[in-house]
């Protein structure tokens, strides 16, 4: 199953820091962190003995496979690992995340001081990797000494648990940012060119006209700060050309009721008459001229 947003006519961006799961618990959640390293090109998944191992067979497996909505390129080409030091071996830089102080006397980094580091290091041939612990307890002692650094979340201190997939998926944001492949994949498009003064201030001729005929300036000392006011409300809008035409055309319908609909004319000579016509063929007669009768079953 894939996701409404993928595009495989797309060419995928991979590379970045590898991410490291160790002894993760459930299949669904390590299918969960695939898309999210997918969502923003990271595309070295690594696992460190995953509970009832891997790569999962039956229900598992396909729980999986549905929640990685489409990186399932991720979830095959992933290494499994006994031990964490055999996953970080090849390393060169190694982040570990935790949100609990471990009195490990090691840099503490937020995620996007880290994933702009990384980005140096990595675009200058370096391999960094960031090691995520099981989802009901975290990384231990031993696997956070293997790491240079801590990576560290700024949540809710009193609520500081994070889902595995949404660690992961904070990291790949700001590695993305980190990438400068932060901008908005879309815009809205070209919009109507800003509005002349000469055409807001035209419409707000019209429509204080109108406002005053309906008497909503009352009292009348209170006009000329009334209309200041409704004035800086549509200029802090920033009108466009469209705008100021749509909001002139509606008032007129307000003011002037439903336009009366122009009742629709038959054409004076149908179609088929006329090609009859040319034809020099007679036109077919009228209903109920030239035919008989329909029986009423008498012989009279």
């Amino acid at each position: 199953m894939t996701g409404a947003g993928t595009d495989h006519t797309k060419p995928r961006l991979e590379g970045g820091p590898a991410i490291i799961l160790v002894r993760p618990q459930l299949a669904v959640n390590i299918g969960m962190c695939a898309r999210a390293m997918a969502n923003f090109g990271l595309s070295d998944l690594r696992l460190v003995s995953p509970r009832e191992g891997w790569p999962r067979t039956g229900a598992r497996r396909k729980g999986a496979y549905a929640a990685a909505a489409g990186a399932v390129h991720l979830l095959e080409k992933a290494r499994v690992y006994e031990t964490t030091e055999a996953a970080v071996a090849d390393l060169n830089f190694v982040f570990a995340t935790t949100a609990r102080e471990r009195g490990q006397f090691k840099p503490v980094l937020g995620p996007a001081e880290a994933m702009a580091q990384s980005f140096l290091g990595v675009s200058a041939g370096e391999k960094h990797g960031i090691i995520f612990g099981p989802e009901r307890t975290g990384l231990d002692n031993d696997d956070i000494a293997l790491a240079d650094a801590i990576l560290t979340f700024p949540v809710n201190p009193a609520y500081a648990s994070l889902n595995l997939a949404q660690a992961v998926l904070l990291c790949g944001y700001e590695w993305m940012k980190a990438t400068g492949r932060d901008a908005p994949p879309f815009d809205v498009g070209e919009r109507s060119p800003p509005a002349q003064r000469e055409m807001t201030l035209a419409f707000f001729e019209f429509l204080e006209d109108k406002l005053d005929a309906a008497g909503f300036f009352r009292p009348k000392s209170k006009r000329p700060v009334m209309q200041r006011n409704l004035r800086n409300m549509f200029h802090r809008m920033q009108l466009t050309q469209q705008d100021v035409r749509t909001l002139w055309g509606a008032m007129v319908r307000l003011v002037e009721g439903p336009r009366a609909e122009t009742p629709k004319r038959k054409p004076a000579n149908p179609p088929h008459s006329r090609k009859a016509k040319a034809e020099g063929a007679e036109p077919s007669p009228a209903r109920g001229e030239g035919r008989a009768a329909p029986s009423s079953g008498s012989d009279e």
